[in-house]
């Protein structure tokens, strides 16, 4: 049994994975972290009655009186990159789904992971719907140069643009290259009015309450358009993704950075 712990056991990513752990054969719940604790039973959390886990308040505590194999983050930005440090200096591989990872942040993770010699996760999307949305986006990139893309998600939503629309502009990018797409005396009459920009592909975010997470990447061509489009509609889509990178990551070399990295 892989030994595994979570931090922010209290949000609807942190319970969600929560549950999916508890119920495989593979894995185990030893740990679980949430600032906010008023140190609830993890079982009653997820409608399990008691297993004798308690959710802590301070991480260090909680991996030191519980030995964890691999931590699970879906915290917020400001927290993952502190929460990942600690892991890595304590023997314990992260897998991260807070997105708002910025690259020097990767550059600072994947250096720990060489110097202490633990392996990490980190995801912008563990969806393998989300993934082949990409890889299909990448594909029709070839043939439509001329795309933007719009992300849509609740409301709680801190970061902006999402992580999954982020290395989707990159992934595209990597294969058609800069682009300034429309007309070249394009005026904002707004400032933001066109959204964000990564190598001339625009990105627009989207934040209601009703969304989980969505996407659509949007292909103009002379006379016709494609549009390439994923949809959770539960955040049980990412559980298979989480469960199999909590499986892969200790037998990994380093920081892996994409799930696509881990799949057959």
């Amino acid at each position: 049994m892989i030994r595994i712990m979570v931090c922010g056991a209290y949000g609807k990513m942190g319970r969600e994975v929560l549950k999916a752990v508890h119920k495989d054969e593979q894995l185990s719940v030893v740990g679980a972290v949430d600032i906010q604790s008023d140190f609830a039973d993890v079982g009653e959390l997820i409608g399990a009655g008691k297993i004798g886990v308690i959710v802590g308040n301070d991480l260090q505590t909680v991996i030191n009186e519980t030995k964890p194999q691999v931590m699970v983050d879906f915290t917020v930005p400001e927290a993952a990159m502190p929460n990942i440090r600690i892991a890595i200096t304590s023997g314990v591989c992260p897998v991260i789904g807070t997105t708002g990872i910025s690259t020097a942040d990767l550059n600072e993770v994947r250096e720990l992971c060489t110097r202490h010699k633990v392996n990490a996760l980190i995801a912008p999307n563990f969806s393998v719907g989300a993934l082949l949305m990409m890889q299909l986006a990448v594909d029709a990139a070839k043939y439509f140069p001329h795309v933007e893309i719009i992300e849509m998600h609740h409301d709680q939503k801190l970061d902006a643009p999402s992580g999954t629309a982020i290395r989707t502009a990159e992934l595209i990018a990597a294969k058609r290259g800069e682009l300034r797409q429309g007309h070249p005396a394009e005026m904002e009459k707004l400032p933001g009015a066109r959204g964000a920009d990564i190598a001339g592909i625009k990105l627009h975010s989207v934040r209601l309450p009703g969304y989980v997470a969505h996407q659509e990447v949007i292909f103009g061509g002379i006379g016709q358009t494609l549009s390439i489009r994923h949809d959770s509609i539960s955040r049980e889509s990412f559980m298979p993704g989480v469960l199999l990178a909590c499986k892969r990551v200790l037998t990994a070399d380093g920081l892996i950075y994409g799930l696509e990295n881990i799949l057959g």
